[in-house]
């Protein structure tokens, strides 16, 4: 008795069989996919057709949904390049960001953090003392940082909502080769900032705030140690 691979390896090497054997064809019945009905081979090629051209059409929304979700964002980023051109000195910069990322970007939980700049202020949060291992961590970084688990000392950044965070983002600010600090995010949610999410639009944000604190800030050599 022959196996079904048999059959299916002489069919492929025979194409004009059922030319040769019209009567076969048309008297063939197979079941239904979708019931316990026969049909015949015609009737059952035309349903995967049709199930194929469902798939592709659902394929096809999803494709739309996410260039919908992707023009949205883009416009978020846009708009957030505006208001930081428009923003006046350091601290309107870093207000601009701070209500953006909220309001339009719905991230809950943002901190700046800045070093090797002479501006250091050791009253204001965003000059507070960051662990060398931190710095040269997001110095380090080729693309922005996401996950859950929090680099080093990062996650007390975020106060009294630091012990409910479950996920975090750090991309780093730089002008040219030069690291001078680094855009934290957070959220209570697991999935916010998970490994393996895109990370384009994020760089761009903090491109653009790195663009926006630098003219404002005057870079010093880091010392060692």
């Amino acid at each position: 008795m022959l196996t079904p691979e048999q059959v299916a390896d002489f069919l492929r090497q025979n194409p004009g069989f059922f030319e040769q054997n019209v009567d076969l064809l048309v008297n063939i019945q197979i079941p239904h996919p979708h019931g316990g009905r026969a049909v015949s081979i015609g009737e059952r090629q035309l349903v995967a057709v049709r199930e194929k051209t469902r798939l592709l059409e659902d394929k096809l929304r999803e494709l739309i949904g996410f260039g919908e979700e992707n023009d949205a964002v883009s416009e978020k980023v846009h708009r957030l390049a505006c208001r930081l051109l428009q923003a006046t000195g350091l601290e309107g910069a870093l207000d601009t960001a701070y209500l953006d990322l909220l309001d339009h970007f719905a991230v809950p939980h943002v901190a700046v953090r800045l070093w090797n700049v002479a501006e250091l202020d050791p009253e204001t949060r965003e000059f507070g003392e960051v662990a060398a291992e931190t710095r040269e961590f997001v110095a380090q970084m080729s693309a922005p940082y996401c996950g859950n688990h929090a680099v080093y000392e990062s996650q007390a950044w975020f106060g009294e909502a630091a012990a409910h965070l479950k996920s975090f983002a750090l991309v780093a600010l730089r002008h040219g080769e030069h690291c001078f600090g680094v855009l934290a995010l957070a959220s209570e949610d697991a999935q916010r900032f998970y490994p393996e999410m895109g990370t384009l639009y994020l760089t761009r944000i903090g491109e653009l705030l790195a663009g926006a604190l630098w003219r404002h800030l005057t870079p010093v050599r880091e010392t060692a140690g």
